[in-house]
């Protein structure tokens, strides 16, 4: 029998660090001289997560941490034995943390075990920072002011850093903090933790915090206002339909104001996102719409507010559709907390008109609003209205209009949600009900999902179901099918031998099934897994999957334009399927993808894909993404193949200068793109980038367009 609890006492509550005001000047210079530190109190005998949660770490971190009126300062110094190298990627930004020799601070300066904030730095100084939401996610994407530096010694490095109170959200008067910290070390594969984890979660869950405990009340950071103007040159050319140079010259910015500790104003004119990095491009065998994350900064803090309500394939709110045919003049986001219970977000986006395509200027606005319950889960309302500005369709009867694009005046989503979590995070899960509104559509609009997952150190053990109505139009989300019914069960269980080189293995089993209305099967896939993971971190996985579809429209197996298959036909097949992952403390690292079975038609398909990485660290880090699928299908397609190759290249001379180079060849969707971006941070949070965009048709080779754009911004505190 399961049991937990949604309101019993935080797990580690016992855990504590008594953090004191310094009145005497600390320097981030890795050396841990001041009176401060003399006086700070220390937290050691961190317990070992990884490979097995059941002692203390066999490596000794010490931990202290201080503060003045403008900083929160922290240390840590992490011992280790003097045989080897670090490992570590290079010096970039926001590295993976698996991969990587590291420490990081996660705080929750809410205490509400759910958002919250992580900093740190692997051992050669490359720095770390995200916001924390749904108990334990992480979002690199947010960037922030704050330094740090990490100095080596022959027995140890020692990061130091000053987090500015202007930089993180939190709630005033609350001296009690959720906290905790965590270091990788591969050389000894070691994961450990300040306050303990279990080993299947994350080091990063906020439910199994310590508490951080404050003289008095976290000083108020006072006016908190920043601007983030930058300005802009470029020049482009359309090779391929023979256009002259179109030159850019472009001002606009950001502007951040701190209505409270834990709310902040967000401010936009004219934003300008050329300096995110491309898209990784993926070979497109499915049927339905494929997703791409955000990467844009603005949509970026407390955006899980808007973009994780529902689930990954019933987002209700998906910022990516707001710019993507038409230039952004300007938006506002009001986000943070309004308490310890409440959460409010609010977004307004306006959009310009696109005369070439006759689509109209569109406002996107949306508030979300959360509370809540218990020890960890909360109750979530949403709110999209997507409005044409400005706009009348045009007549299809009037001669001449036939050819224009009619658009919608508005589409409108309303949406509510249970998340559970226990309190112990052993069950999660959620109950997600939406209603779409659009012009001249009613009934069939409705959405309704829910899941229920127990994470134990041996059981993972989910049920998923999701029901989307034919009528549902979620127009700024991403809904990428309607019309079904969806089941999905999943069981996983570990077996931990208590010796030799396997750290533990064990069963996947999982079967997704579709319905139409009428409870018509229509898909099935089946897949029976079984993982081993070795105490290095290497891993192998072997898998049987089954496949059946009936295929609701007309469908090209290539997705090429060819012919296609009929709607109605039926589809069986099974693969199988191999997975290999290298140790990650290898200074050549490599995973490996197959998959043979058969496909559409009575068909095969043959796919593999590969990863492989070298680093001479921690300056460059080279890495080659590949994969090929191999169709053998009857006439008209006959025998498909399509390569995709991705190599690239992070050559990283400082902690604050990138160069980065990354090509792209396509053979299914006939391109190759080069992206090269050079980006300076001068200062934190400002940065200079210099990026130059190349697409070409591979056969016969020709330009398709070129782009290069030079890009400056600064974060300037009032």
């Amino acid at each position: 029998m399961i049991c937990f609890s949604l309101s019993a006492q935080k797990k580690n509550r016992n855990y504590q660090l008594h953090i004191h005001e310094t009145f005497s000047p600390i320097k981030i210079d890795g050396i841990v001289d001041e009176a401060g530190w003399q006086e700070a109190e220390t937290a050691t005998n961190f317990f070992m997560v990884l490979p097995m949660d059941t002692s203390f770490a066999e490596l000794r971190t010490d931990v202290k941490m201080t503060y003045d009126k403008e900083n929160l300062y922290l240390v840590a110094i992490c011992y280790h034995d003097s045989s080897g190298p670090y490992m570590v990627e290079s010096l970039k930004r926001d590295f993976s943390f698996l991969k990587n020799d590291n420490f990081l601070l996660f705080m929750d300066p809410f205490d509400d075990q759910t958002n919250g904030f992580t900093f740190g730095a692997n051992a050669a100084g490359a720095q770390w920072d995200g916001t924390m939401y749904e108990g334990g996610k992480v979002d690199l994407s947010w960037d922030n002011k704050w330094i740090s530096v990490v100095k080596n010694y022959s027995d140890k490095y020692i990061f130091e850093a000053a987090i500015p109170f202007k930089s993180i959200r939190y709630k005033k008067g609350i001296k009690e903090w959720g906290i905790n910290f965590s270091r990788n070390d591969l050389k000894s594969k070691e994961k450990s933790s300040w306050a303990p984890v279990p080993r299947q979660f994350p080091t990063a869950s906020l439910a199994y915090t310590g508490i951080l405990v404050w003289d008095q009340s976290p000083p108020d950071p006072g006016a908190n206002v920043s601007l983030i103007p930058y300005a802009l040159g470029g020049i482009s050319k359309d090779y391929q339909n023979k256009t002259n140079n179109v030159y850019r010259h472009e001002i606009g910015g950001d502007a951040k104001i701190g209505i409270t500790s834990s709310l902040n104003l967000d401010l936009t004119v004219n934003p300008d996102f050329s300096q995110v990095d491309v898209d990784q491009q993926v070979v497109n065998l499915s049927r339905f719409e494929l997703f791409f994350p955000e990467k844009r900064q603005f949509f970026l803090e407390n955006g899980d507010q808007f973009s994780n309500f529902g689930y990954a394939t019933i987002r209700p709110f998906f910022s990516r559709r707001i710019g993507l045919d038409a230039p952004i003049q300007f938006g506002a986001r009001l986000s943070g907390k309004l308490d310890k219970n409440w959460r409010l977000g609010v977004l307004d986006m306006q959009t310009g008109a696109v005369d070439s395509i006759g689509l109209p200027a569109e406002n996107f606005a949306t508030i979300a609003l959360q509370r809540k319950i218990f020890a960890r889960s909360n109750i979530g309302f949403i709110f999209i209205n997507k409005q044409a500005t400005g706009y009348s369709p045009p007549s299809q009867t009037q001669p001449g209009d036939s050819a224009k694009p009619v658009y919608p005046l508005f589409n409108r989503t309303a949406g509510l949600e249970f998340n559970l979590a226990s309190s112990n995070n052993l069950v999660t899960g959620k109950l997600l009900l939406l209603k779409s509104f659009s012009p001249h559509v009613t009934g069939n609009d409705w959405t309704q999902a829910g899941n229920i997952l127990y994470s134990s150190r041996k059981w993972n053990l989910l049920f998923q179901y999701e029901y989307v109505g034919k009528n549902y139009n979620a127009e700024a989300g991403y809904v990428p099918r309607r019309d079904y019914i969806k089941g999905n069960p999943q069981i996983i269980r570990f077996f931990f031998p208590k010796g030799g080189s396997v750290l533990s293995h064990g069963p996947q089993l999982s079967s997704t099934y579709y319905f139409n209305s009428a409870f018509h099967q229509t898909d099935n896939e089946s897949v029976f897994a079984y993982l081993v993971t070795f105490r290095d971190r290497s891993t192998i996985t072997g898998l049987v999957m089954h496949d059946y579809v009936e295929l609701l429209q007309p469908f090209d197996p290539t997705n090429t334009g060819k012919d296609t298959l009929a709607r109605g036909s039926k589809h069986n097949f099974n693969t199988l399927g191999l997975d290999i992952a290298s140790k990650p403390q290898s200074l050549f690292t490599y995973t490996l993808s197959l998959r043979y079975g058969g496909y559409y038609a009575n068909g095969n398909k043959l796919t593999i894909a590969a990863t492989m990485g070298y680093r001479f660290q921690p300056f460059v880090s080279i890495q080659v993404a590949a994969s090929y699928n191999n169709l053998l299908l009857p006439q008209p397609w006959g025998n498909t193949n399509f390569w995709l190759v991705g190599p690239r290249i992070d050559l990283t001379l400082t902690n604050t200068l990138f160069f980065t180079t990354y090509v792209q060849y396509n053979q299914q969707g006939n391109n190759m793109n080069i992206n090269t971006r050079f980006q300076w941070r001068y200062k934190p949070a400002s940065d200079l980038f210099l990026v130059y965009t190349d697409n070409y048709l591979p056969s016969p080779f020709s330009v398709r367009n070129r782009a290069i754009v030079l890009k400056f911004n600064y974060w300037w505190n009032l």
